[in-house]
């Protein structure tokens, strides 16, 4: 192994956790994600030509690899100037894919606002971070979203990026940002992305697959470390997380709802059309503001047992080499 890439994907992680994710317009996500609605009007223009899906292909072949190329490029020009400064300008790109503080913070606003009973305001601000309506929501409904995006984006903004930077340095986590965020934007079952986004939402599918599933176990050992129950989290994973319509984002989700005791999927509104998700879990406690800052606290865990376990894998091939 690399120790350039150790280090460096180490300090990202840790800039992550001292900075956060910081909502300026020259951060490299919101500029990713400008690319993407400029590309996507461009080629909407040859839908008389060429079929949805095959536009929608291009626009994941386009985002992706200019993401991969601009970033090849940067570090590489970066790198003329001195090694030291394309070491540090990747670590720092790194860490623009990773939202282990911001997924953190997002939830410990709620907290606050929920203990005051700002119900209004919570609701308001967990718009930000889901993508059904917020407005029909009681207290219960807007836990139940911000435990579900939290683990959710465990593998989204946390396992995922440091697995692609771990296995390709900055170039590759930010091409899996890019395809995240291509998902995000595009990856509806709507009519206007049905066809148009068929191939950014399986792209992103395929690319959490087995980051998926190192989450699922990350979740159990930090549930156990925690004093929460590791062992229904197992269980509720092999129950349930097939119920999911991810199939990735299920498995999280499920550990999640066995850890903590709670139930959750049900009835969401996606653009004023409610649609029935899949229960996962067993509705042993009901949904308490607790339950906000036990998945912070399960987010962090498996963020940190993903660290240790790869900087111990990293010492023992390095020190047996």
């Amino acid at each position: 192994m690399d120790q350039y890439l150790y280090w460096q994907v180490i300090t990202a992680f840790l800039i992550d956790l001292w900075i956060g994710d910081p909502k300026q317009l020259t951060h490299p996500v919101v500029l990713i994600g400008n690319a993407i609605s400029h590309m996507e009007t461009f080629l909407r223009r040859f839908t008389s030509h060429f079929s949805e899906r095959l536009l929608g292909i291009i626009l994941v072949i386009l985002i992706v690899g200019s993401s991969y190329g601009l970033v090849w490029l940067i570090l590489f020009v970066m790198n003329q100037v001195h090694l030291w400064l394309s070491w540090l300008v990747g670590a720092w790109m790194i860490s623009t894919t990773i939202a282990t503080k911001g997924l953190a913070d997002e939830g410990k606003k709620l907290i606050s606002l929920l203990k005051v009973k700002e119900l209004e305001e919570a609701k308001k601000q967990v718009g930000y971070i889901v993508s059904r309506d917020t407005d029909h929501m009681d207290e219960s409904e807007v836990i139940r979203a911000t435990v579900e995006t939290i683990a959710e984006n465990i593998v989204d903004a946390v396992i995922s990026p440091l697995f692609y930077a771990i296995l390709g340095g900055p170039t590759l986590a930010m091409a899996y940002r890019a395809a995240n965020t291509l998902d995000s934007m595009c990856g509806y079952k709507n009519e206007r992305y049905r066809d148009f986004g068929f191939a950014s939402a399986r792209f992103d599918d395929l690319l959490n697959y087995i980051p998926a599933r190192i989450t699922g176990v990350l979740i159990v050992f930090a549930a156990w470390f925690l004093q929460l129950d590791a062992k229904k989290s197992l269980s509720i994973w092999f129950r349930d997380a097939h119920l999911h319509p991810s199939p990735n984002s299920g498995i999280p989700e499920a550990c999640v709802a066995g850890a903590l005791h709670i139930r959750l999927g049900g009835v969401n509104v996606y653009f004023g059309q409610p649609k029935k998700r899949a229960y996962m879990g067993d509705n042993l406690r009901p949904l308490q503001v607790e339950h906000i800052q036990q998945t912070i606290q399960l987010l962090y865990g498996a963020s940190g047992i993903f660290i240790g376990l790869y900087t111990l894998i990293f010492w023992s091939l390095y020190f047996t080499n």
